[in-house]
């Protein structure tokens, strides 16, 4: 069964690169992002491995943990982690999961119909502090995936799980939000008392809060 928006993130323990992980505990009260890979020793993964273990403080400084997974086995992960480092120029500091039996790939639903049985598709889950599933994403095995694009959710995420505001199209951080429509006009003046810019009663921007 497909795991959706607001369900709760399945559970389970997995040895990884760093150890055994008890996934509810291992999150803790952080923000979590799970990611697969079709297969070790593949040319797009290997790029997408550099690229996180680059950017990860800024994973850290928004209180996210990061973990991967592929269905192939811990001692095929080390010996793909040196060819990582090799070619991006980066170590990888953050675990990745060994799952030879695909048991996390199931419960997460990783595994394309049409694929082979052990090619898990590149799928990208935001688990939120309450182990909600917060987005979903698939890409196809062909394209890699854009790091900043996930980092820019986040900070919408973790903006709007605490303000009551949306963010608009193509908004990145520090840009107007908008009053999401369950807040009234009257309540609008508490919570944004240097106002906002009605383009439509339904349409209303305002200044980015501070979270």
């Amino acid at each position: 069964m497909a795991v959706r928006l607001g369900d709760t993130a399945p559970d389970f323990t997995a040895e990884t690169t760093e150890g055994t992980v008890d996934f509810h505990d291992w999150l803790g009260d952080s923000w979590g992002v799970l990611f697969s890979h079709p297969k070790d020793f593949t040319p797009v993964c290997t790029t997408e491995l550099g690229a996180v273990a680059k950017i990860k403080p800024e994973f850290d400084k928004r209180n996210v943990k990061v973990i991967g997974l592929s269905v192939d086995p811990l001692d095929s992960h080390e010996k793909w982690l040196q060819d990582i480092e090799e070619t991006q120029g980066a170590t990888v500091n953050f675990p990745m999961i060994g799952d030879p039996d695909k048991k996390v790939a199931d419960l997460y639903d990783m595994i394309h119909p049409a694929a082979s049985d052990t090619a898990t598709v590149r799928s990208v889950f935001v688990i939120g502090p309450d182990k909600k599933i917060k987005l979903t994403l698939t890409y196809p095995a062909s394209t890699g995936r854009n790091f900043d694009e996930i980092l820019r959710v986040i900070d919408s995420l973790q903006l709007t799980a605490s303000k009551k505001v949306a963010t608009p199209a193509n908004w990145k951080d520090g840009e107007d939000v908008i009053i999401v429509p369950a807040v009234s006009n009257e309540e609008a003046k508490e919570l944004f008392p240097d106002g906002w810019d009605e383009q439509k009663p339904y349409l209303r921007l305002v200044k980015q809060p501070a979270n």
